[in-house]
């Protein structure tokens, strides 16, 4: 028997001993993994992690009572106890008619092959040259005074789902990074910045060399930053940042916020939140995603889908409980770990780029803020309210003047997302992407 026919049996066991125990619906997520890290500092590896884990977790339904139970003991003593425990706690949950496995017309039928496992198997010494060679190239940047540490990680998971609705699946993902952080100047006049990347499989990483050299770089150009008076201005996100600004849409547009009405978008379905020119697509069936599965946390099939659709919202994302709740059917974005029960998720969620370049994107801006670092989390869901710590650079005449620290950015995302332009530089760097991002006009607090 093989390791994910193995997984599969200890599942479909898991299920089974929940049914006889008593339970109505039951679900068995089963999930092992393998993850390594190293950590480099002047050219020494300074830390190497290396972690194994297996992990399950049940779910059951009684009298449409919910209880969720996980453990790491597969033997099938443990698993009779964990079933016994999962029942006894949904007898003594309070009912929810919104409760339940997905209904067998929304199961995946097939499970794509997204070519989300890598073979290759980095071992520990290979990570760690890696992660010395990028930390070498970052300290050869003229400017560069010292560094702050290499880091590279390769890390392989199993997951496999079964219920009683019929449901049985399962597929494997790695994961690997490389990342790199380097100090220009010295005493009180040092500057820090990185540079990083993450893919399912290492031939898509770039070089250590190039982000090595590309985190120096970024460095030197944060020396000597300069304040600025108060204003509105234009504001530039950079792209590794601006997939933030989808992270808040996704947040605001979760079926949870919406069946709770705590939401500044609950009551805008349909309506054009965007200019015309943008739409914004979830594909959890994007080869190598880094977010990527052929089936959600439910069993159910997943597609993809417009969430902006030429500037107009047109759905929420749901799982079967907010769908449910909602009077609607789930979009298929539940997700979960073995101690939760399934609540929405985005997967590769991105805005399709737009039609100029970022030289173009800064070119009208007289006087404007290009964001390459943000600090806190000044974001209310409830009401749209935007205000975050930033530093990046001045524009001044279209063109990047200098660099400038300790600034504020405000305004509400509603007026953020109406007044949007997308630069054409769209690269797929985290689970939620966006180009350069040009907001018209936001208050930039400074001296």
């Amino acid at each position: 028997m093989s390791g994910s026919e193995r997984l599969a049996d200890i599942a479909s066991r898991l299920v089974e001993l929940a049914r006889k125990q008593g339970a109505d619906e039951a679900d068995a997520l089963v999930i092992t993994g393998s993850a390594l890290e190293v950590d480099v500092q002047d050219g020494h590896a300074d830390k190497v992690e290396r972690a194994e884990t297996s992990d399950l977790g049940l779910r059951v339904i009684v009298n449409k009572a919910e209880a969720v139970v996980s453990g790491s003991r597969f033997d099938g003593e443990s698993l009779k106890r964990l079933a016994a425990r999962a029942v006894d706690m949904a007898k003594a949950a309070p009912a929810d008619d919104t409760a339940g496995l997905a209904e067998a017309a929304r199961l995946a039928k097939r499970v794509a092959d997204l070519d989300l496992a890598d073979g290759d198997e980095p071992e520990a010494e290979a990570l760690i040259e890696q992660a010395v060679r990028a930390e070498a190239a970052g300290l050869r940047v003229e400017g560069v005074s010292r560094s702050s540490g290499a880091s590279a990680s390769a890390g392989r998971r199993s997951i496999v789902l079964a219920g009683t609705n019929g449901f049985a699946g399962s597929y494997e993902r790695t994961s690997r990074g490389l990342s790199a952080s380097m100090v220009a100047g010295s005493g009180t006049a040092m500057e820090r910045d990185y540079d990083y990347i993450a893919a399912t499989h290492s031939a898509d990483l770039k070089t250590p060399e190039e982000i090595g050299r590309s985190a120096g770089e970024r460095a030197v150009k944060r020396l000597k930053p300069q304040k600025v008076k108060t204003c509105k201005v234009p504001v530039v996100f950079e792209q590794r940042l601006a997939g933030g600004l989808l992270g808040h849409l996704a947040g605001a547009i979760n079926g949870n916020a919406i069946a709770r009405g705590t939401s500044f978008l609950k009551d805008r379905l349909g309506e054009a939140l965007f200019p015309s020119s943008v739409t914004v697509m979830d594909d959890p069936l994007r080869r190598r995603g880094l977010a990527s599965r052929p089936f959600d946390a439910e069993g159910c099939a997943v597609k993809p889908r417009a969430v902006i659709d030429e500037g107009v919202l047109k759905t929420w994302l749901l799982d079967c409980r907010t769908a449910r709740k909602l009077g609607l059917r789930t979009t298929g974005h539940a997700a979960r770990s073995v101690s939760t029960a399934p609540s929405p998720s985005p997967s590769n969620l991105y805005m399709t780029p737009g039609s100029v370049s970022f030289t173009d994107l800064i070119a009208p801006i007289e006087q404007g803020f290009f964001v390459t670092e943000l600090i806190g989390m000044g974001v209310n869901t409830v009401t749209g309210d935007y205000s975050r710590g930033a530093s990046g650079f001045w524009i001044e005449d279209g063109k990047i003047a200098y660099p400038v620290s300790e600034l504020t950015i405000a305004s509400n995302l509603i007026d953020m997302y109406r007044n949007i332009t997308a630069a054409d530089d769209l690269r797929f760097r985290a689970s939620i992407n966006a180009p350069s991002l040009r907001i018209e006009e936001m208050t930039v607090a400074g001296r």
